[in-house]
């Protein structure tokens, strides 16, 4: 492995010297994100593969960037362990390196946290070829300016990440997955009701199936709090393993609620991320647009609507104090940041030019995604 580091640090420092911009890339099972157009010479992680560590009673994992998902998730679940913030793969390539570079989190993120919050430190090379350390294999060693958690959704545009350790978790107990047909509004008003009592929500999904809106909440924990939990919510309690790949297929985009978008009669819908607090009520979309997948007991709200809707989208968003987010663009190719993430916040733009620069100052790193990160 120590050839194929030093390859990739050689890569670096010559695309330094010559200021060519270089496309970090492992499984490449999220380029689609944001529709950037991605044209850079590609550097392919892939080969800097391997768990490195794996200390079960530490609850902690160190594995290099090339290391298939995959195979993590394999060899925590052999010790009854798991990424409690479910990643998604979107794809069979997905690689460690990118689940961390992406900083998506699956259904369970509302309760259990994101991938940031399970960072306990990085291995990088930055734009100096350099390869540098930051935090450690244990929570007291993150201290300061906290490194391995930026790294988290920067989407590589400040080093190639080469190594990764990360927390991770026990199998829950016991689990269990409730469903109860009501409307978006009924729906959201349950999950905020349920947020402030003592019950083990893991997950929550609301989606709207031939205009017959089903809400499905997810119970994990200890078995006596889940059995309680059931008989305090009610309805219909589904059958673990039939209802497991539904989660799954949540997590990677499967459900028909996204599969119909691809065979929508109306062409050119895009698929956006709304990010509200819990408590916001149901949005105002604009005339036309469908309900939205409702995710993270509220917070999240997926919607597929044209690229003309984009702005009203921005402002639906706005209003409850939340943001939009193109997600799946119907074409590749989107280069406006604003047409991604909306209207810049100078102070924000002002720490992330900063810390590119500060990172990788010839900008060579993923120039398409740090553009349109702002």
């Amino acid at each position: 492995m120590d050839t194929v580091l030093s390859q990739i640090t050689d890569l670096v420092r010559e695309a330094a010297t010559h200021q060519t911009a270089l496309r970090i890339r492992g499984g490449g099972s999220k380029d689609f994100h944001g529709g950037v157009a991605l044209r850079s010479e590609v550097l392919d992680t892939r080969a800097y593969t391997g768990i490195v560590s794996y200390e079960p009673s530490e609850l902690v994992v160190t594995a290099r960037a090339g290391t298939p998902l995959a195979e993590l998730e394999a060899a925590l679940a052999e010790k009854h362990q798991c990424l409690p913030f479910e990643p998604p793969h979107f794809g069979p390539g997905a690689t460690v390196g990118g689940m961390v570079a992406a900083g998506l989190s699956g259904p369970a993120r509302a309760s259990v946290g994101a991938v940031r919050d399970f960072m306990l430190g990085v291995q990088l090379l930055n734009g100096r070829a350099e390869h540098l350390t930051f935090g450690g294999q244990v929570m007291k060693n993150v201290a300061g300016y906290d490194v391995s958690r930026l790294m988290a959704g920067a989407w590589g545009t400040l080093g190639v990440l080469t190594e990764v350790s990360i927390k991770v978790l026990p199998v829950a107990p016991a689990e269990a997955t409730l469903r109860f047909a009501c409307g978006q509004a009924e729906a959201l008003a349950r999950l905020h009701a349920w947020g402030g009592q003592p019950l083990p929500l893991n997950a929550s999904c609301w989606v709207e199936d031939a205009g017959v809106g089903q809400l499905y909440v997810r119970l994990r924990g200890a078995v006596a709090a889940v059995e309680s939990a059931c008989k305090t919510l009610g309805g219909e309690r589904l059958d673990n393993a039939a209802v497991a790949a539904d989660w799954t297929a949540c997590r990677e985009q499967q459900l028909p609620w996204f599969a119909e978008r691809a065979q929508a009669p109306q062409p050119g819908l895009d698929l956006w991320r709304l990010s509200v607090p819990a408590t916001a009520p149901v949005l105002a979309l604009p005339a036309g647009v469908a309900p939205p997948l409702v995710e993270w007991h509220g917070a999240l709200r997926w919607v597929q609507a044209p690229r003309a809707r984009a702005q009203a989208l921005h402002d639906v968003a706005a209003q409850v104090g939340g943001s939009a987010t193109l997600f799946r663009a119907s074409d590749a190719g989107t280069e406006s940041a604003e047409a991604v993430f909306g209207p810049k916040n100078a102070a924000l733009e002002k720490i992330q030019a900063r810390l590119r620069q500060a990172f990788d100052p010839a900008g060579i790193f993923n120039p398409a995604r740090g553009a349109a990160l702002g």
